[in-house]
């Protein structure tokens, strides 16, 4: 069962707000808000407006992350996937894009350039101690899980 959250949204764009394409998706797709068409250069990034601006509910967050078929028909990423939109931001949602391919790629208005979740989150307790309990992996680092 999916649990439904409200979120409070002011949308100055003139494109549909963000939604879901399948039942089962989890991400809701997430618009560019531009008056010209932005080129993206190779190897070069940019921050792409959405016209969108959320009130999230304290315990949430929205993740921005990449498209996986712009990502892979495109080479084109959100720099820093998953960001983060905090439940105290009122600012315009921004999308950092990033073009890995070798080739420009055209930002229009109306083009889907991300994906957004909501996710609950959780502050820790700390509680400090000298000795961590074991455990079957122990301090072993990168590359040490399902090792024999």
């Amino acid at each position: 069962m999916v649990d439904n959250i409200k979120i409070q949204v002011i949308n100055k764009s003139n494109n549909e707000l963000p939604k879901i394409e399948t039942i089962g998706s989890a991400g809701l797709d997430i618009r560019a808000f531009i008056e010209e068409d932005i080129i993206l250069q190779p190897s070069k990034y940019c921050l792409v407006s959405t016209g969108l601006y959320f009130s999230i509910p304290i315990g949430y967050e929205c993740q921005i992350r990449s498209r996986s078929g712009m990502a892979f028909k495109n080479g084109v990423i959100v720099l820093n996937s998953p960001g983060t939109i905090d439940s105290d931001y009122r600012g315009e949602i921004k999308v950092i894009l990033m073009n890995l391919s070798d080739e420009s790629f055209i930002i229009h208005n109306g083009d889907r350039i991300a994906q957004m979740v909501f996710s609950k989150y959780y502050i820790p307790e700390y509680e400090e101690v000298d000795i961590l309990p074991n455990s079957d992996r122990g301090n072993n680092g990168f590359g040490s899980t399902g090792q024999n």
